[in-house]
């Protein structure tokens, strides 16, 4: 079941834009809009990617220490 949202108070200059973007894609505003919004929830955010980090990390069982990453970045600059 499709759901409706509604954003009210968008800058007339973001919607000119956004309409710009739409037609220059051959889309209508609504179908640039669904395919900007399916874009954006199909990477996760910042901070989900990071508990997902932590996460792995916490699992794995294992840590390098900061001295052996700051050595290899040096010697990489080399």
């Amino acid at each position: 079941m499709a759901i409706q949202i509604t954003i009210r108070g968008v800058p007339e200059d973001v919607r000119d834009e956004l309409a710009a973007r739409a037609a220059s894609s051959r889309l209508s505003m609504q179908e640039y809009l669904r395919r900007e919004l399916e874009r954006i929830v199909a990477r996760p955010s910042v901070s989900r990617w990071m508990e997902d980090v932590r996460a792995r990390k916490e699992a794995a069982g294992n840590r390098v220490p900061s001295c052996s990453i700051l050595s290899a970045r040096d010697e990489d600059r080399r």
